[in-house]
């Protein structure tokens, strides 16, 4: 049956409305982490896919990052390694880091470069190894906790991504890292995409997680954060656990003028409703120097 045409002007509508964001962000890149329930269901994986060949139809550079902290987890587990966190970060020892490797560049990058190329996009997976694109140092904990083989991002080599931006592909990355003593490292995959974003001069810097964006002391919801303020709720420990990463990373885009944005992966069309409308959605953490 033919659809109304009301229906049908409102559809035409909400293309027109969404012009000007188009037209501000054509050509820029944008690093989209995905994490948290956007990957977990294949479902809104998928519907978060659909949304990043949207944007590079329409003249933006999407870059994509994974991690895959759930996956990683229970493969440890099925191995008999116990998962252990610091600051929200895994502790990785050589065994771990094999998992990692296993799970992230064996089953999780091409699974979405082929889901990528099922939605109509074209991609293709890499990891920090590749290039090399990320060199790291091994990092510790805040209380100087040993962490194993996790890495610190020293030094990005944007030349892979940009080769594979030009070619009209939407590079999907793994986070893990080579370090200088050629050893792999497993990188938080908040960190990856606040430090390819910085080095790549991306408009904007989308962190998919499973909250709906950060909150403050009285549990309310912040649609914006200065950096100042992102800190307090660090500090205060407000913002805590797996979040600390997530809120330091958009606060490592800002210092370099990228706009950082939280928000819920679980909510559809969650890229579309942040780069395409007034309102947005989640939690944005200002660039330094923004007019307050």
């Amino acid at each position: 049956m033919t659809e109304p045409l009301d229906e049908r002007v409102r559809r035409a509508q909400v293309l027109v409305e969404a012009l000007p964001y188009i037209r501000r962000f054509h050509g820029q890149i944008l690093v989209i982490k995905l994490g948290g329930a956007a990957m977990e269901a294949a479902e809104s994986r998928d519907a978060v896919l659909q949304d990043v060949v949207l944007l590079r139809y329409v003249g933006m550079r999407p870059v994509l990052v994974h991690g895959g902290g759930p996956a990683i987890s229970h493969l440890s587990r099925q191995l008999g390694l116990e998962p252990r966190f610091v600051d929200g970060l895994r502790v990785t020892d050589a065994a771990t880091m094999e998992v990692a490797k296993m799970v992230l560049t064996g089953k999780i990058t091409p699974d979405l470069v082929a889901a990528l190329h099922r939605l109509g996009g074209r991609a293709m997976g890499l990891s920090g190894e590749d290039g090399p694109t990320l060199l790291v140092r091994p990092r510790t904990g805040s209380g100087g906790q040993d962490l194993g083989f996790v890495g610190e991002v020293v030094q990005v080599n944007p030349d892979p991504l940009l080769a594979l931006l030009d070619q009209g592909l939407i590079p999907v990355v793994a986070s893990i890292g080579l370090g200088y003593d050629g050893q792999s490292y497993n990188v938080n995959a908040d960190t990856v995409a606040a430090e390819l974003a910085v080095a790549l001069g991306a408009g904007k810097l989308l962190l998919l997680t499973d909250v709906e964006g950060v909150r403050d002391a009285d549990d309310a919801l912040c649609s914006v954060l200065s950096p100042a303020a992102a800190q307090a709720l660090v500090q205060a420990r407000v913002v805590r656990d797996g979040m600390v990463p997530k809120v330091e990373a958009a606060l490592r885009a800002a210092a370099a003028g990228v706009r950082a944005h939280i928000i819920d992966g679980r909510q559809p069309h969650a890229a579309l409703l942040e780069l395409l409308t007034e309102e947005g959605i989640g939690t944005m953490v200002e660039p330094v120097g923004a007019p307050t």
